[in-house]
């Protein structure tokens, strides 16, 4: 391998997954005040739909945090030499999840002024959706700074080895691949067209892949060959890359 290249988030990504931690903490925060009102004010026979449709309320906004979580862990990765911030920062959203609910299944089956039929409903439907909940904010593939070290390593020698050595690609601002051509049907007469190193189009629009289409193009232009290249092409055209 060449050069080994080092992955480091962009100001840009940093301050957008600052910005997508804000509001996953913002729905977490309103699902555990919807929580407490729940508690006090709908844990009875005579609110079991009103209690119904506030956890499924809480779940969506529960979920929602996760979603946000994760995607800004995926623009602004932890260390994987640092095991407890790298822990806790992607399996926070499981975390939140659990705390967005645990108190009220306890509160909902220790009740002693619910009926056996009510609180067995709503006991159930608040454990599932707790279980949903945690399990959805798991990250069982969590991305960290060494694991997109790699992949930008990797990639840069199959892009080099595509590419007569050369590590040169082209992306542009609302694409998610990037390109070994600048004329690649996916790209060609767009206003702005970027091109740098497969690094430049880590650090500039995040996690990315090389276009398929330009991929199979250039082995059959190099003459390469599936097994000289660790990157598998996929079948099927990829009508929205750009």
């Amino acid at each position: 391998m060449s050069t080994e290249k080092q992955f480091v988030a962009s100001p840009e990504s940093k301050a957008k997954a600052k910005q997508l931690r804000l509001f996953a903490l913002l729905a977490w925060m309103v699902a555990i005040a919807g929580q407490v009102f729940a508690i006090l004010k709908l844990i009875s026979d005579e609110t079991l739909t009103y209690l119904i449709i506030a956890i499924v309320v809480l779940l969506a906004l529960a979920l929602t945090g996760s979603w946000l979580w994760k995607k800004a862990n995926r623009l602004d990765p932890a260390s994987e030499k640092d095991k407890v911030k790298f822990f806790f920062q992607n399996q926070f959203g499981a975390i939140m999840g659990v705390l967005s609910f645990l108190p009220l299944v306890i509160l909902i089956l220790t009740n002693k002024d619910i009926e056996g039929k009510t609180k067995g409903i709503a006991g159930a439907i608040a454990v599932i959706a707790m279980l949903v909940a945690g399990i959805s904010g798991v990250d069982f593939d969590p991305p960290s700074i060494e694991k997109y070290t790699k992949e930008i390593n990797e990639q840069t020698d199959v892009v080099r080895k595509l590419n007569f050595d050369n590590d040169n690609v082209f992306w542009t601002r609302a694409g998610n691949r990037y390109h070994i051509f600048e004329e690649c049907q996916h790209i060609r007469g767009r206003d702005e067209i970027n091109n740098g190193s497969v690094k430049d189009s880590w650090d500039e629009k995040g996690i990315s892949e090389l276009c398929k289409t330009c991929q199979a193009r250039a082995m059959r232009e190099r003459n390469i060959q599936d097994a000289d290249i660790e990157m598998p092409i996929l079948e099927g055209e990829d009508v929205l890359e750009d």
